[in-house]
């Protein structure tokens, strides 16, 4: 059978070099990679053109996961990724996906902006909580990772949506009344969801391969946060702030993805959550070159190639911007490559996979 090869340079797989990394510990040998997920359509087309997963057993019970595995290793990433939680949160709003050709799907959703599962006192007695003192999460894949996954690899676990499930679960402009008019309404879901997500922490942290924690939790938009500053820090910080806390008291990395204008709060991540890495990253908000000269010293950044520019942008463009932000974040450590937000099905395999090739040239 034929071998693929992506890239001009390989390198080698090392999830102590990656956590050293993100832990500043200084200027590694080499570009690491993270990225919050990319889409499946860029999965599929990967595997289309380089048959990555070819020679695994589709039929076999553990498929999903040697999948993940290979693909996250073709790519150069060091971690897989799982979850925990997962709550309700109604239908949203539908539109058909307008992307060209193979990498299209069939539509794209939208959580209820308007009026989410909990308006009221009455929608909140009638919502089917967890109890946090019983719920038994699904670990079949953190069991089947802690016996197979190689040994240059770890596992990130995802969690974290404190903002987004005020979000999801009120819906953002019955948020915005409720913190006018009922405020205790919100801090009853605040807390329900903070325990929700300690104890699916906590479990996680069980787990020896365990290596990281990404909080995920979109917090503003291009010109500020989704809710004010002290408000955030109130519901919504505070929440990262004790995962955090039992991350780190597990000997493991938190790291953050919050899109939107973070100025007013990134002190706040820093000093008071104590966030070991921060992810999204939009030219038009915040560059990430100009962050690292901002507060590189002391936290950590993924990403950063604005995903317009991946998606629009020539090859040529593409490299040089590689080549500019990694000659300003790499040094020191606490710098790793990737896409300013995810790798969405609209941008073209081949400036994805140009992106990951100047970091190996790197």
């Amino acid at each position: 059978m034929r071998t693929f090869t992506a890239f001009e340079q390989t390198h080698k797989i090392d999830i102590e070099g990656l956590l050293r990394n993100l832990r500043r510990q200084g200027t590694p040998s080499r570009v690491y990679y993270m990225e919050l997920f990319y889409d499946t359509e860029i999965f599929r087309a990967v595997d289309r053109r380089f048959g990555v997963t070819a020679g695994l057993d589709a039929s076999a019970p553990d498929y999903e996961y040697r999948q993940h595995i290979a693909m996250q290793r073709f790519l150069g990433y060091e971690t897989v990724r799982t979850s925990l939680l997962a709550l309700p949160t109604g239908n949203g709003a539908q539109a058909d996906d307008t992307t060209a050709g193979a990498q299209a799907r069939e539509a794209r959703s939208w959580i209820n902006e308007h009026r989410g599962m909990i308006a009221t006192w009455d929608d909140f007695e009638r919502y089917p909580w967890p109890d946090p003192d019983t719920i038994v999460f699904d670990t079949r894949a953190l069991e089947w990772y802690e016996k197979n996954l190689p040994e240059d690899m770890g596992v990130v676990v995802h969690g974290g949506h404190f903002c987004e499930y005020l979000c999801w679960l009120m819906g953002y402009e019955t948020l915005c009344f409720a913190l006018h008019d009922d405020r205790k309404l919100v801090q009853a879901i605040a807390d329900r969801v903070l325990a929700l997500e300690i104890k699916a922490c906590r479990t996680a942290m069980q787990f020896k391969r365990v290596r990281l924690f990404w909080g995920s939790d979109d917090m503003g938009f291009r010109t500020g946060l989704m809710i004010s500053p002290d408000d955030m820090r109130h519901f919504v910080l505070s929440g990262h702030r004790a995962l955090a806390r039992i991350t780190h008291d597990a000997g493991n990395v938190y790291l953050l993805h919050a899109c939107g204008k973070r100025t007013d709060i990134v002190e706040d991540l820093i000093e008071d959550v104590k966030l070991d890495a921060l992810h999204s990253w939009e030219d038009n908000i915040e560059k990430i070159t100009d962050a690292k000269r901002a507060y590189g010293e002391r936290l950590s950044l993924l990403g950063g190639i604005d995903v317009d520019l991946l998606t629009r942008g020539t090859a040529a463009q593409i490299r040089k911007r590689v080549r500019e932000v990694t000659a300003v974040c790499q040094p020191g450590g606490g710098f790793c490559l990737g896409s300013g937000n995810t790798v969405a099905n609209y941008i073209p395999l081949r400036n994805y996979l140009t992106m990951l090739d100047e970091g190996r040239r790197l």
